[in-house]
């Protein structure tokens, strides 16, 4: 069945509004617009008939589509945030009909330009939909295209009571981008024996293996003085943190140099002056080992920096953000089992990548929720390139009908 009008006009008036989470908030959510998003799918939950709608305390909104037969309860996932890496304010999304294979050029930015060899996935869509930006922002198909691909289905399962189901529940989570998705109280909350994420790329994406993720923070206190009396006194800030990142491996731990498995120590913010300076981290790696080991080359640059200017201060702390959904996942493959024959029932191949990020499903699935992440067809996320095929957001909106009958069955 063709979903393609339905996901489309979903699709781009959800990415027109703003919902960009901000790592430096402590809220929750960590920005007010994203209850914006959280509201509309509350009305829109309340319109298709589904059942115990709410938004929650911690901002996720949660729904139950009633069982129409027996079969586990399984729980669908998409986060409502756009990243912060980019700008998010002003979203115009535009749908380019029957791509015919060129170069897709942007009203708001003549010198960009979004062809296949920028994009290789993009050769592949000849005559497809095509969703993209207008330049000057990203789109945020992350997760938006998974946002409407639950709504979409959601609407037709509640639409068709005749399709057998076991109970399944809905949640649209904030401040995913952030690390923040997976409030302690949603495993709780959403009472499922397994869940999926909606959040993947290509075609066929089956995913069920992430990064290990920290966080690390570097504080560095300088010596402040006139810089006109500053001889033999002043400690510049600003100059020892450049030391810090130069010390760094650079030829084998840069996200810009490192694909597969390989992981990486990615510098992501520099703020401050010469009296003080804060470095902010992302530690990546696919196992614990890697990951711990990162930390500890990180720790000894900032202390071999200290040792030469014993008159400064630097402190690091490295926080864990989430852990390899693999390790979990691996003892009981039964979800990611059920999805891959869903799959082939449609006459996808499924595909299984070390997904290099994390999704909500990785803190769910260390929290007790086996959580693999299933394909939307979001390509060159977290920028102004970003696109999206309708065509393949209703490949993804099959996969879920399929695994639900499946599972009942």
């Amino acid at each position: 069945m063709s979903f393609l009008t339905e996901l489309e006009s979903r699709l781009t008036r959800y990415c027109a509004i703003d919902s960009q989470s901000d790592a430096d908030s402590p809220t929750a959510p960590s920005t007010a617009i994203q209850l914006d998003m959280a509201r509309l799918l509350e009305a829109e939950l309340h319109e298709i008939g589904a059942a115990e709608v709410r938004i929650t305390e911690y901002g996720t909104v949660l729904a139950t589509l009633p069982a129409t037969a027996p079969g586990p309860t399984i729980g669908f996932l998409a986060h409502v945030d756009t990243a912060p890496q980019f700008n998010a304010t002003g979203v115009k999304p535009r749908v380019i009909r029957g791509y015919n294979g060129g170069a897709i050029s942007y009203p708001d930015n003549p010198a960009l330009t979004l062809t296949p060899e920028i994009s290789p996935e993009l050769a592949t869509k000849q005559g497809h939909d095509i969703v993209v930006a207008s330049g000057l922002t990203l789109l945020g198909a992350d997760d938006k295209a998974g946002v409407a691909i639950l709504m979409t289905a959601a609407r037709h399962l509640l639409a068709n009571p005749h399709i057998p189901h076991g109970k399944i529940r809905l949640a649209f989570t904030p401040d995913e981008e952030i690390g923040r998705g997976v409030d302690t109280r949603l495993p709780a909350d959403l009472g499922v024996d397994f869940a999926y994420t909606f959040d993947g790329g290509m075609v066929g994406e089956i995913e069920y293996e992430s990064f290990s993720a920290d966080g690390a923070i570097v504080r560095i206190k300088g010596v402040s003085i006139h810089p006109g009396l500053a001889k033999g006194k002043m400690v510049n800030a600003i100059h020892l943190a450049a030391k810090i990142i130069a010390a760094l491996p650079q030829h084998t731990m840069l996200p810009e140099l490192t694909d597969g498995r390989e992981g990486f120590i990615h510098a992501t913010d520099m703020t401050g002056g010469s009296s003080e300076m804060t470095l902010k981290f992302i530690l990546r790696d696919f196992e614990r080992d890697g990951l711990a080991q990162k930390g500890e080359i990180l720790r000894a640059v900032c202390a071999a920096v200290q040792a030469t200017e014993p008159r400064a201060e630097i402190t690091c702390t490295i926080q864990p953000q989430y852990r390899n959904m693999r390790y979990w996942l691996e003892t009981d493959m039964t979800p990611v089992d059920l999805a891959r024959a869903a799959a082939r029932d449609l006459g996808l191949e499924p595909v299984s990548v070390p997904i290099r990020g994390g999704t909500d499903g990785s803190r769910l699935t260390e929290m007790g929720v086996p959580c693999p992440n299933l394909f939307t067809g979001m390509q060159e996320i977290h920028g102004p390139l970003e696109w999206v095929s309708v065509q393949d957001m209703a490949k993804a909106t099959d996969l879920m009908l399929t695994l639900v009958q499946k599972a009942a069955r």
